[in-house]
């Protein structure tokens, strides 16, 4: 064999070892998820945690009465760990509760609480015919027109300070959706300042933080919790009514209320109380019968009362 050949077969061998399959890396496939097995479920990605608020539906302590309130939480201040929970993550209209947020928006604007403002026919409930005791061309107050929407739930007062804000109406509303989110309030939705609109809706869990943010204001809590105001509409003076009976009791100490009914909301109740020495938020939505939410209250405050420690001695 001459040396060129004996070049060329040298070569050729080098050339197929090279190209050899066995000599070729094979690429890596990624594993498949493993198939649940029959009767088994995957397991969900975990959640992530939503602090001392318990699920939907729980009632962490045990014992709690029995409500005929469809939506029930109940927040101790102290630690921020619910009492009782019921549906707590429910979507549903929340009636005149709204007008909690209406009185942040009307305090984050700072315009003069002497102005008097005018009740107009904007103001007047067509949609539901809801009685007022405030007439077209009477004059009031901000401050008083705040007074009464927050303790008497006065629709017309509450529309007034709607229609009366920076840029009308529409941009009252859109104030209150942003104050909302600015609150953590992700399932809150207004559509009108008096919670006359089935549109104005959220969940307790959602309202526990509108109660805690209206009850830093000073205001808000004397203005909800009155007993009662005397205002002068044309020219006669007229006594208005705080909607929640409670305020007036001496079983309750109760640092900020607010009541709420349409009918597709049911009745509403939420509240800023001490009972057996402990702060708690109290919101009780979609209660049926007239009477229903206090009873819910009243049961929850005797409960916990007759749970509280008793003092040594």
């Amino acid at each position: 064999m001459t040396m060129k050949s004996l070049l060329s077969a040298v070569l050729s061998l080098m050339i197929a070892l090279i190209v050899a399959p066995d000599a070729v890396a094979k690429p890596t496939r990624a594993k498949a998820p493993a198939k649940a097995k029959p009767g088994k479920r995957a397991k969900a990605p975990q959640r992530a945690k939503t602090g001392a608020l318990p699920r939907a539906g729980a009632t962490p302590a045990a014992g709690a009465p029995p409500l005929r309130s469809n939506v029930a939480l109940v927040i101790d201040n102290g630690t921020g760990r619910a009492v009782v929970a019921k549906n707590i993550h429910e979507v549903q209209p929340i009636a005149s509760i709204t007008k909690l947020m209406t009185a942040l928006v009307v305090i984050d604007a700072q315009q003069a609480m002497s102005r008097r403002i005018a009740i107009t026919d904007e103001d007047v409930d067509v949609e539901r015919g809801s009685r007022s005791r405030l007439p077209v061309g009477s004059e009031l107050s901000r401050a008083d027109l705040l007074h009464l929407a927050l303790m008497a739930s006065e629709n017309r007062a509450a529309h007034a300070l709607g229609r009366s804000h920076p840029g009308g109406l529409a941009a009252f509303i859109e104030a209150m959706n942003a104050k909302a989110r600015d609150l953590g309030m992700a399932q809150t939705r207004f559509a009108d300042p008096t919670g006359l609109s089935s549109a104005n809706v959220s969940t307790a869990a959602d309202l526990v933080k509108l109660v805690s943010a209206a009850n830093a204001v000073p205001l808000i809590r004397r203005y909800s919790t009155d007993t009662h105001l005397d205002v002068d509409v044309g020219g006669r003076e007229v006594r208005f009514h705080n909607t929640n009976r409670l305020v007036a009791s001496e079983n309750w100490d109760i640092g900020l209320s607010k009541t709420g009914f349409i009918n597709e909301a049911g009745r509403c109740l939420v509240m800023q109380a001490r009972v057996a020495g402990r702060s708690l938020t109290f919101v009780l939505l979609d209660s049926w019968g007239k009477l229903s939410r206090v009873g819910d209250a009243n049961r929850i405050r005797k409960w916990l009362t007759a749970a509280a420690p008793r003092p040594a001695g």
